[in-house]
Parts: C-alpha cells; sequence; structure tokens
C-alpha cells in the first residue's frame, strides 16, 4: 500500500487524535489515592469522577453528531479537542471537589464532541483503507489509554512535578491542545461537494446500533470501572505498591490487540471477538479478586487486552455499516447507549462498595456485565 504525503498526514491526525480522546481521562485512575485523601472523596465520588466524562460521551454524543453536520468534520474536533484541553488543565484548579467535578464535565463534553467525527473521517479519508485507518485510530486510543498509567507514577509527570496531582493533570493537555491547533492549521481540506453530512440525528435503528451499543457499553464500563476500583482496591489490601504496575499492564496489555488481530483477522469480522472478550472479561475480574499478591498484575493483562479487543471490533462497525455520509450518525447512536452504561454500572459498583464495606463487591457489576455481553453478541449479524 503506497501512502501519499496527504495520506500520511490524516494518519498522523487519526492517530494524534485517538491519543488525546483518552488521555486525559486515563490520567486520573493513578492519581485516585492522592486525590481522594486529599479532597475527602468517597467510593462513590472516586467512582463518578471516573466515569463522569464517560457519561459525556454518552449525553453529548449527538449534540456532537449535530456539530459535525454543521460544522464540518474538522471544525467540530478542532473545537471538541480544544475544550478537552482547557478544561483538562483546569480540574486541579482551587483545589476543590466541585471545580474538579465541573472541570471534569466540560472536559468529557469535548470530548464527547470529538469521538463521533474520527468515524467519519476514516470513511472520508480512507473508503477503501477502513481497516487500516481504523488500526491507527485505534492505537492511538489505546496509547492514549496506556501512557498516562505508565509516565504518571512513580516515575515520569508526578515526580517532574513535585508530586502534586494538580499539576500532574495538568500536563497531559498540551498534546491535546497542539492536536486542536493541527486540525484547525495543517490538515488538508480534502473535502468534495456533499462531503459535510447534512443529517445528524443518529440513526438508532440501523445497522444493529442498539444491540452494538449495549455490547461495547458492557465491556466499557468494566475498563472503566477496573480503573476507578483497582487503585483503591489494592491500597486497602496492603498492596499499595502493585497500583501502578497494575494499572500500566492493564492499559498497556490493550496495545496487545493488534497483533492478536493480524494473526487472527476473523476477531474483527466475526462475533468470536465479542463472545471471547466477554468470557475473558469475567473470568479476569475474578481472577482480579480473589488472587493475593503480584497475581493482580497477570489478571489484569488479560482483562486489559480483552476490554481492548471488544472495543477495536466496534469501532471498524460504523464505517463499514452505515452509508455514507451517514457514519457519524450511526457511531453517535452507537457511543450514546455504550457510554452511558459504562457510567452506570461503576456507580452501582461503587454504591456496593459503600454500603457494605466489601471491596469485592465492587467487581460484581462488572462481571455480570461481561457475561450479558457475551450473550447480547449471540445475534449479532456482521459483515465479512
Amino acid at each position: 500500500m503506497r501512502l501519499t504525503r496527504a495520506d500520511v498526514i490524516h494518519l498522523l491526525l487519526l492517530w494524534l487524535g485517538g491519543i488525546d480522546l483518552r488521555l486525559t481521562m486515563l490520567a486520573v485512575p493513578p492519581l485516585i489515592p492522592l486525590i481522594h485523601r486529599d479532597l475527602h472523596l468517597d467510593e462513590k465520588a472516586v467512582g463518578a469522577l471516573v466515569s463522569l466524562p464517560v457519561l459525556l460521551l454518552a449525553a453529548a454524543a449527538v449534540p456532537g453528531s449535530l456539530l459535525i453536520a454543521k460544522l464540518g468534520i474538522r471544525s467540530a474536533l478542532a473545537i471538541g479537542l480544544g475544550a478537552v484541553a482547557v478544561f483538562s488543565a483546569l480540574r486541579g484548579a482551587g483545589s476543590s471537589p466541585t471545580v474538579l467535578f465541573a472541570s471534569s464535565f466540560l472536559m468529557g463534553a469535548g470530548v464527547a464532541v470529538s469521538q463521533p467525527a474520527f468515524p467519519a473521517l476514516v470513511r472520508e479519508w480512507f473508503p477503501r483503507r477502513i481497516a487500516v485507518a481504523t488500526a491507527v485510530f485505534s492505537n492511538g486510543i489505546l496509547i492514549g489509554e496506556t501512557v498516562p498509567n505508565v509516565f504518571t507514577t512513580p516515575f515520569g509527570v508526578l515526580p517532574a512535578v513535585h508530586g502534586d496531582w494538580r499539576w500532574a493533570l495538568a500536563s497531559w493537555s498540551l498534546l491535546v491542545a497542539a492536536t486542536a491547533i493541527a486540525m484547525a492549521v495543517l490538515a488538508p481540506s480534502g473535502r468534495t461537494p456533499g462531503s459535510v453530512p447534512a443529517r445528524w440525528w443518529p440513526s438508532w435503528l440501523e445497522g444493529q446500533a442498539l444491540r452494538i451499543g449495549a455490547v461495547m457499553g458492557m465491556a466499557s464500563a468494566v475498563y472503566f470501572g477496573a480503573n476507578a476500583y483497582i487503585p483503591d482496591f489494592l491500597d486497602q489490601s496492603g498492596r499499595h505498591e502493585l497500583i501502578s504496575p497494575t494499572l500500566a499492564v492493564l492499559n498497556g496489555a490493550q496495545l496487545l490487540t493488534a497483533p492478536a488481530v493480524a494473526v487472527w483477522d476473523r476477531l474483527l469480522t466475526g462475533r468470536a471477538g465479542f463472545i471471547g472478550s466477554g468470557a475473558l472479561m469475567a473470568i479476569s475480574q475474578l481472577g482480579l479478586v480473589f488472587t493475593p499478591g503480584v497475581g493482580v498484575v497477570v489478571w489484569a493483562l488479560l482483562l486489559g487486552f480483552s476490554t481492548a479487543l471488544a472495543f477495536v471490533v466496534v469501532l471498524t462497525l460504523p464505517p463499514r455499516l452505515a452509508a455514507p455520509g451517514d457514519v457519524h450518525r450511526m457511531s453517535a447512536a452507537i457511543f450514546t447507549l455504550q457510554y452511558a452504561m459504562a457510567f452506570v454500572l461503576p456507580l452501582v459498583a461503587g454504591a456496593l462498595w459503600d454500603a457494605t464495606g466489601l471491596a469485592v463487591l465492587a467487581f460484581v457489576p462488572g462481571i455480570a456485565g461481561a457475561g450479558l455481553m457475551a450473550w447480547l453478541a449471540l445475534p449479532l449479524r456482521l459483515p465479512d
């Protein structure tokens, strides 16, 4: 496959955009013990802190689709990513829960506005190379989920800012700001008459969008719930030193999906990816809860891989199933349901922990969700 200069620029922007969609959101879990103690948050508040941007991914997916229809894909991305950069940096201002949650809310809105644009960009820029472009974009997302967990503690950003979690959160905004500027200034227009979609309301009933959104919602709930509760779970079980490596492995294991798909590409085109992921997610969470010592790291690896595999499969579906010009609409429908479920389940998990004082119960909703995901995937009809 020969790439032109414009293709290389487009792929780079897709990759950086994928990183930006998760970088600031996943900067929080490694800092949860510090934020927890400094702001005196309970477990429900911790769950809400991690899940609030996820809720916005659901609530603002439809406005994001409207923004794309009215302004065009790249203009919408410049606005959305700009909001992510600004409000992510403001999360630690004032050292109060109110500022933290309000800024997280607005940051999540920026991510939500931006996310439906990327599958549409894939279709617009690479109509004959959807799999390649999606792989580049999804690799960016997975790197964005991995980098803050690896380079926050015990080395990297947090030591560089002298242990201040506020500046640690703000520092990740720099890359997002640079990408927003690049989208607005450097991206080739690549626009042909009629390329800007006119319709914006999500296609709820087209292409199995509701079932796909529900399946992916379970995987996302497991992933965000694990990131929210593993730190305090390990801290309370006397394994504080394992928090950073466990989160790093949980998120870094997602990068293993690329070689797995290269070996068996059927994972991206059939139901095997969904069903196998659901089973592995349930087993991994049980292992996390009941395995003592460093064994938790092994289960985190399997959990990270299985949640990422389901996510990558979903990313390929809107460009493959939707009609030209409607990719953003199908994406908005899937993302709305997906992230609504990803918000609710971690909150239920935190409420169970608070009500009973048993950390193990925080993982019960995720285990049940993994089983439900596999069951919901059985009737899916996916193109080859």
